[in-house]
Parts: C-alpha cells; sequence; structure tokens
C-alpha cells in the first residue's frame, strides 16, 4: 500500500556526513509518523530518528546532536543529515511510515552505510 525508497548511503571516513533521503509513493494518508531506524552487522534493527506529524522529533541518544531528521511534506520525503560519523554508525538504515491507522507500518529496502577508514 505504501512504497519507501531510500538513498543516499555510501562509504564515508569517520568524521565525514551523508544525507539519506526516503520517498514514500502509494496509498499515502494520515501520515503519523516518519523514521529512520538502522541495523548494525548482527544486531537487532533500532530506531534511529523519528518525526512526528506534529512536527516533534527523538533521536536515539547514541545520535543525538549528530543526526539531524526532517520532512518535506509537499514531497513525500523524510531525511536524515548524518554527521561526525563514527564506524558504530555503520548499518543498514531503514525508513519507516506509520500512517493514523497502521501500527508497526511500512519499510524500506534499506540503504548501506558504512564508516571506515
Amino acid at each position: 500500500q505504501v512504497q519507501l525508497v531510500e538513498s543516499g548511503g555510501g562509504l564515508v571516513q569517520p568524521g565525514g556526513s551523508l544525507r539519506l533521503s526516503c520517498v514514500a509513493s502509494g496509498s499515502i494518508f494520515a501520515i503519523y509518523s516518519m523514521g529512520w531506524y538502522r541495523q548494525p552487522p548482527g544486531k537487532q534493527r533500532e530506531l534511529v530518528a523519528r518525526i512526528v506529524s506534529g512536527g516533534r522529533t527523538n533521536y536515539a541518544d547514541s545520535v543525538k546532536g549528530r543526526f539531524t531528521i526532517s520532512a518535506d511534506n509537499a514531497k513525500n520525503t523524510v531525511y536524515l543529515q548524518m554527521n561526525s560519523l563514527k564506524p558504530e554508525d555503520t548499518a543498514v538504515y531503514y525508513c519507516n511510515v506509520k500512517r493514523i491507522t497502521d501500527t508497526t507500518g511500512f519499510w524500506g529496502q534499506g540503504t548501506q552505510v558504512t564508516v571506515s577508514s
């Protein structure tokens, strides 16, 4: 019903920056939240950042002060600006969108972020 396409991942050196984008399409209505999650190798998927319809945001403690989530409602797009990247930020990053009627929401296919020297 909702399709999500992430982009912007890649290889970056420690201290570098990347901006991830997620474009939503399909049956888009009554969006409650859009967020970014990540799954490091061998680990569980975890919340990175989330933005709700009213503009409120929350972040994982590990990224607070370094990452910024934003949304362009006209483009049905959510962004994740990642600065001061660390090797422990290496993961597959996934976009998630929840509508008012959703519980789990919808997931994209993910984009790989690798932070390495």
